[in-house]
């Protein structure tokens, strides 16, 4: 039996008119990417199968430029689409091609057209801190020390890392037991941070810093991208050298901004926020993963003000460094399980943490399939499953590289079937967009925190840009409570969940919503 997707969700009002207008066809909406835009994040191989080759492809993508656009999303990341041995892609083989089974590098250009048309940005994921041990650089490499390549890689003889061969090393971006790695001959060890099967490249070495240059340049001038998502970026040197690092990436963005001046660039720097600040110099948009655990543990403790508060104290210090800096905000990706299965597979807290992420500041990351509630469990093959386009007998884009564990027909409800019913995951998302795009205060205003005390489980805080201001409150518990709505915030523009208002008193059940605006 399927799970329900049933609770309420409405706009009201002004936005309204936005919601009647996406109901059926795809629209223009106002594009605040990078700063604050939505961008949404593809694994081609699971998305959509144009040949029937079971594997999606660049041009089942350019079919489905309109869902995406009706979705309202303004960008998309794609994960890795580079030659690779691996289902992932994350160990490339040729950094300046596609990978065969999503198509040729026309099929991709014909894509970055069709998107630039609908004025939606394509984002590819760079990843440059290794390579895969099949590049031919590594074969090369590995070959001997007198080798021209040798030096493209970090290399030691065996007796000068005894004490680390066996050394379990476990980072919040990485369980792996052993980073010093045999090539074969049991003498010369290479060093990969996350696997054999990628050797970490030598960034001491000039020529690697000028071949990852003209790498960059490639797919901005001569492929057409508009940025890159930079895989790892916190480990280009080791960790004893964050100096480096931070030096790296500024010298990084100054020779892709030469080539292209309005390039975006995003960071994967998995750590507390006193490390990941110092890269923003070089790397102006990062990802925000404090934001996606807090909001999970505030969703499943019920403690309301623990983002609110999480998040204007990082606001708080980013901007302090760079007030530039771009928040891009999570609430899952293909690293972490599931949001639906992070919330206990419960309905009315799943849209009810899409309405905290959208409402909140940042520019928002959204996963594939999110929008139709797919499972998904570690190991991350099935965190990566098929999009469920329609019912099974008429899907005929659904990809077949893995069999779904998780996101089934008896467990996730399909895009065709949820487009009908106005009360599904896809039209929830689809109206918060709406709304965030209606409303510049929620798109680009500055987090301010209330300062009287509510009950625990309330979130509550305001948005305001320039003129604009909005309240916005969550009851993230179960129990109903009871609010005082700020004096003048006399317009309900989105409601979520059940309530009620009486002489200025809100009265809201659990896991429920209101953003109000002022007059």
């Amino acid at each position: 039996m399927k799970k329900s997707i049933l609770t309420a969700s409405v706009l009201t009002l002004a936005a309204l008119s936005s919601c009647e207008k996406i109901e059926n066809e795809a629209i223009e909406v106002k594009n605040y990417w990078p700063n604050a835009g939505v961008t949404y994040e593809i694994f081609v191989q699971s998305f959509y199968d144009s040949d029937g080759d079971s594997i999606g492809d660049f041009n089942g993508v350019t079919q489905k430029l309109d869902y995406v656009q009706e979705l309202g999303a303004n960008a998309i990341w794609f994960m890795p689409i580079m030659p690779s041995p691996t289902y992932h892609k994350y160990d490339v083989t040729d950094y300046k091609a596609v990978h065969p089974d999503y198509g040729s590098m026309e099929d991709f250009k014909k894509l970055l057209e069709e998107a630039h048309k609908r004025d939606v940005k394509i984002v590819i994921d760079l990843i440059i801190n290794h390579t895969s041990n099949e590049h031919p650089w590594f074969l090369e490499a590995k070959s001997g020390s007198d080798n021209p390549y040798r030096d493209y890689y970090i290399w030691a003889q065996k007796d000068t890392i005894a004490d680390f061969l066996d050394k379990k090393t476990i980072t919040l971006d990485s369980d792996n037991i052993r980073q010093w790695h045999d090539p074969g001959k049991g003498e010369d060890f290479y060093y990969g941070f996350f696997w054999g099967g990628m050797p970490d490249l030598n960034f001491d070495n000039p020529k690697v810093r000028e071949e990852i240059y003209d790498i960059g340049k490639y797919w901005l001038t001569e492929v057409g991208v508009d940025g890159f998502r930079l895989d790892a970026a916190k480990h280009i040197f080791p960790d004893d050298r964050p100096l480096d690092n931070h030096e790296f990436w500024k010298e990084f963005r100054a020779k892709m901004t030469a080539v292209k001046p309005d390039v975006y660039l995003v960071g994967e720097v998995y750590d507390k926020k006193e490390v990941v600040a110092p890269y923003l110099p070089g790397l102006p948009a990062l990802f925000n993963f404090d934001f996606h655990y807090t909001l999970l543990e505030a969703m499943n403790t019920s403690n309301g003000m623990l983002l609110p508060k999480m998040q204007k104290e990082l606001l708080d210090f980013y901007q302090g460094i760079t007030p530039s800096f771009i928040d891009a905000t999570i609430s899952s990706n293909h690293d972490q399980p599931r949001l639906l299965n992070e919330l206990g597979s419960d309905p009315a807290k799943y849209k009810q943490a899409v309405a905290v992420m959208l409402t909140m500041p940042g520019a928002p990351y959204l996963y594939y399939g999110e929008e139709i509630g797919m499972l998904g469990l570690k190991p991350d093959e099935h965190i990566r499953e098929p999009f469920l386009w329609d019912v099974k007998a008429k899907d005929i884009g659904r990809t077949k590289w893995i069999k779904a564990k998780y996101s089934t027909d008896s467990t996730v409800t399909p895009l065709a079937a949820q487009r009908k019913d106005s009360m599904s995951y896809f039209n929830h998302y689809k109206a918060l967009i709406a709304l965030r795009n209606s409303y510049p205060a929620l798109a680009l205003g500055a987090l301010e925190l209330p300062g009287e005390e509510f009950p625990n489980s309330v979130m509550s805080y305001f948005r305001k840009y320039r003129e604009q201001e909005l309240f916005v409150v969550h009851n993230v518990g179960k129990d109903e409570i009871e609010v005082t709505i700020p004096e003048d915030f006399d317009t309900l523009i989105f409601s979520l969940g059940e309530g009620r208002i009486s002489s200025g008193e809100l009265s809201l059940a659990g896991n429920s919503s209101r953003v109000f605006l002022k007059n």
